[in-house]
């Protein structure tokens, strides 16, 4: 995800400055705060043959993949325009400058052109962002969408064709629904992949230290279109290895229409 400031006239939406405070239930509402430097999504960085094959000794695992940046669910097939999944939001901590987003998506892997998602990033000082992007084109906030630890966040695209699509997210804790519309986008997706994935980003240029968010599970997660229904179940599953298959950062399993992501450091 790219992350900036703007006026959303399309949409009718104004963005707020991205970062928002992020606390527990029950306490004082969520309020912006200054805007950030802008942060971009990337396409999956899968890791070498070597890296892989290191990480198989290492850890006995197999039947996983490996990149630097994602952990989570890859559905690889053809028509795929909508999916859907629920996360609990997780209470983070780390280093200064630590952080994490989860998010569902289309695209990005098999096809590395484009990407249309949304979700949620969240730091180890306690902000947050409410996020949707069509890559290669910049991530943007979402307004007036609260978020507290424990809220329950269900995240939705729908692509109503290759250029065109809506990124919604649902706080079912709180009610409040936040809809964008993409009506003119930089590029078009291929519709082959469909995901459920917690990512260690990049700001200015630098792929951000992965904040310990302890266990993120997407449940209903589900992809639907031109070939039918599906859940992740049969997924290629992508665990993070940040250092070239030295260490497993975060790890991730399927059962069925359920998506866990465990931050293992």
């Amino acid at each position: 995800m790219k992350f900036s400031a703007f006026v959303l006239a399309a949409a009718g939406i104004v963005a707020a400055a991205p970062g928002t405070q992020l606390v527990q239930r029950n306490y004082s509402p969520l309020t912006p705060r200054s805007s950030r430097s802008r942060y971009n999504s990337s396409p999956i960085k899968r890791l070498s043959t070597e890296a892989v094959e290191t990480l198989e000794k290492t850890s006995g695992v197999k039947n996983v993949d490996y990149s630097s940046n994602w952990a989570g669910a890859v559905k690889i097939g053809t028509g795929y325009n909508h999916v859907t999944g629920t996360i609990t939001v997780p209470e983070v901590s780390g280093s200064s400058g630590a952080a994490a987003s989860a998010w569902v998506g289309i695209d990005g892997d098999t096809c590395q052109t484009a990407i249309l998602q949304t979700g949620i990033s969240f730091y180890a000082d306690g902000t947050f962002d409410a996020w949707y992007e069509w890559i290669p084109d910049y991530a943007y906030s979402f307004s007036g969408f609260s978020v507290s630890v424990g809220d329950q966040i269900k995240m939705t695209v729908d692509a109503s064709s290759k250029t065109k699509g809506v990124a919604t997210l649902q706080n079912l804790t709180t009610g409040k629904t936040v809809t964008h519309t993409f009506t003119s986008t930089p590029s078009s997706l291929c519709e082959t992949n469909a995901e459920w994935i917690v990512e260690a980003f990049e700001e200015n240029g630098s792929q951000v230290t992965l904040a310990d968010f302890g266990t993120v599970v997407f449940t209903g997660a589900a992809a639907s279109g031109s070939s039918g229904s599906t859940t992740p179940a049969g997924a290629d599953i992508i665990d993070i290895s940040p250092n070239s298959g030295r260490t497993i950062e975060a790890s991730a399993s399927v059962s069925g229409s359920t998506v866990t992501v465990k931050y293992v450091g």
